[in-house]
């Protein structure tokens, strides 16, 4: 199979991609008051809308289930109920994506957030430049999981489909200069107009990419 069409850095939607609409509805879940209002205040200025906000992981779990919001923003230590445990219910119940918040980047810490279902994850002390993208990736994220399932229903071939996926996006990043939400619209359009699935068009990116490495290395012999 040929690959599509190239894309075009164009694709992306420049500086409208870090307005989020005013619907944007998040929760936050931060025990430290403080950080819990500079947060707040980070989102409102950014146009988000705050619609709850939890002191422990048990009450984010609760408001996550009660206001369905478009994000869920989680600390990882917090009493009653820890922002990991926390971060698996509301993924396993498929809410929301989830950003979580930690004072540590260390490895294991991170995998844990992610296998318990967390699309992104913040190092704190962090600034509003560090939370838009934060978010941004979150919700993107989780919007390509929802695309996937609805795509494939078999587990095992969703995973297989997101790796694949996941390397044609690096692609394209690196070749075409997209962002990851712009790649992944890419993918997904082509996949529409072209009749295929994401597999086929993610494989064809990659197939093409190799080729043309392979191509250079021999131009360089």
């Amino acid at each position: 199979m040929t690959a599509p069409e190239s894309p075009q850095p164009v694709a992306d939607d420049g500086n409208a991609s870090h307005v989020p609409p005013m619907t944007t509805r998040v929760v936050i879940a931060e025990d430290e008051a403080l950080i819990r209002l500079d947060l707040k205040e980070m989102l409102e200025e950014e146009g988000y809308t705050v619609v709850g906000e939890a002191g422990d992981g048990q009450r984010a779990v609760e408001l996550a289930r009660e206001q369905r919001p478009d994000l869920v923003i989680l600390d990882v230590k917090m009493p009653v109920l820890d922002g990991i445990s926390a971060a698996e219910k509301i993924a396993e119940e498929s809410i929301a994506p989830v950003l979580m918040l930690t004072a540590f980047s260390q490895r294991d810490l991170v995998e844990r957030a992610r296998d318990a279902g967390a699309m992104a994850y913040l190092v704190k002390p962090f600034s509003k430049s560090d939370v838009v993208p934060a978010i941004e990736m979150a919700v993107s994220r989780f919007a390509e999981l929802r695309a996937l399932e609805k795509e494939v229903a078999d587990l095992a071939q969703r995973l297989e489909t997101r790796k694949l996926v996941d390397r044609a996006k690096s692609v394209l990043q690196t070749q075409y200069g997209l962002t990851e939400p712009a790649a992944f619209r890419w993918i997904q359009k082509t996949s529409m107009d072209r009749r295929l699935s994401m597999q086929q068009v993610a494989e064809a990116v990659i197939a093409d990419a190799e080729e043309k490495k392979a191509a250079r290395g021999q131009d360089g012999q």
